[in-house]
């Protein structure tokens, strides 16, 4: 937004990334899909943020987001970079198609768009980053990983297979659970909210 109050976007800001937080701690398995990818809604808040102040908040409260998830992590940070990742494709893509059509169907496409951003980069973060950081910082050899999504699917012969078939569907679908709760919680109340930005 042009005019909105700095100080109030870093409370609202503040904000989001507390329930952003708390919103990573709740997380579950999905049938059908390796019970080690774990399906959250934590990247809502961050979503609300790029559509409310701009993209680059939206990376900042994903970011702060998953500094403090450092706090309980069980992947030595593995798991909150690959999520600071995605989340980043998420806000990012979502803040800037916004910005065309600052509108509520324009909200809905943008989070669906981001979505699908969020799904296609997690293929090459997974493949190129993420994976990789399993094998050396955890220990995990590939062979290992792969088997299990092999106990989901057999024929899954090879990690870039793995990622098509589970991970990035997988990962377009937390998007776009985000983007329909978006639609749910953030739009009726977004006219106050861009009130309370623009106050002083």
């Amino acid at each position: 937004m042009k005019k909105q109050f700095p100080l109030r976007a870093v409370v609202l800001s503040a904000l989001l990334t507390a329930v952003a937080s708390a919103l990573f701690l709740i997380q579950f398995t999905v049938p059908l899909v390796p019970s080690f990818l774990k399906m959250d809604v934590s990247d809502l808040p961050a979503l609300v943020a790029s559509l409310a102040l701009g993209p680059w908040w939206g990376v900042l409260v994903s970011l702060l987001k998953n500094v403090i998830g450092l706090l309980h992590s069980g992947t030595m940070g593995v798991g909150e970079l690959s999520n600071f990742i995605i989340s980043a494709a998420l806000t990012l893509a979502a803040g800037y198609i916004f910005r065309k059509s600052k509108s509520k169907s324009g909200a809905v496409l943008a989070s669906v768009l981001g979505a699908l951003a969020m799904g296609i980069v997690s293929l090459p973060s997974n493949y190129f980053l993420i994976y990789p950081l399993y094998t050396k910082v955890l220990g995990l050899p590939i062979p290992v990983i792969l088997g299990w999504y092999q106990a989901v699917l057999p024929s899954v012969d090879s990690l870039w297979k793995a990622l098509v078939i589970f991970n990035v569907p997988f990962t377009f679908v937390k998007g776009l659970l985000c983007a329909a709760l978006m639609a749910l919680i953030y739009l009726p109340i977004k006219p106050a909210l861009d009130r309370f930005l623009k106050s002083r």
